[in-house]
């Protein structure tokens, strides 16, 4: 069992959990605590609601204990995984707080495989050591080969 780490744009959630649904179903493990939605709870496991995630996104000091712990989960999520898999974006403009980019550097410093599906976002995409696929489908046709390869290392 390889454990996998899916790291994208929040907004794109549901589209993960389906793709963690792919990977489990071919016996891999995909914990990432963001994809079950805990990252819109408060600390006291209530919803933050639509008024919360408006704090949150405008950077208000109020959600600062949210942040903190959301940024560890993540973190933690990012050194337990064997391979993280990093969901790219056409650049845009607007308010994007790009933690899925963090992620994909802390799994390049330490060394762990990383996987970038869509578009090379970003000048770390070009690493040779990272593996680029233009879609979900090509991925999964390589997964259980790639799985292999990191049991062996």
């Amino acid at each position: 069992m390889t454990v996998y780490y899916l790291a994208a744009r929040y907004t794109r959630r549901l589209e993960l959990c389906d793709y963690r649904g792919d990977l489990e179903a071919r016996g891999h493990s995909v914990p990432a605590r963001w994809l079950n939605g805990s990252h819109q709870l408060d600390n006291h496991g209530r919803p933050l609601g639509e008024a919360g995630e408006l704090l949150f996104e405008i950077g208000s000091p109020e959600a600062d204990h949210h942040r903190q712990k959301f940024a560890q989960d993540d973190y933690d999520d990012v050194l337990a995984c064997d391979v993280l898999v990093a969901f790219t974006e056409q650049p845009r403009s607007g308010n994007s707080r790009g933690g899925r980019h963090v992620e994909l550097g802390i799994a390049l410093g330490l060394g762990k495989p990383v996987v970038v599906i869509g578009p090379r976002e970003n000048v770390f995409c070009w690493l040779p050591q990272v593996r680029h696929y233009e879609t979900w489908h090509d991925f999964l046709t390589v997964v259980d080969r790639l799985a292999e390869s990191v049991k062996q290392s």
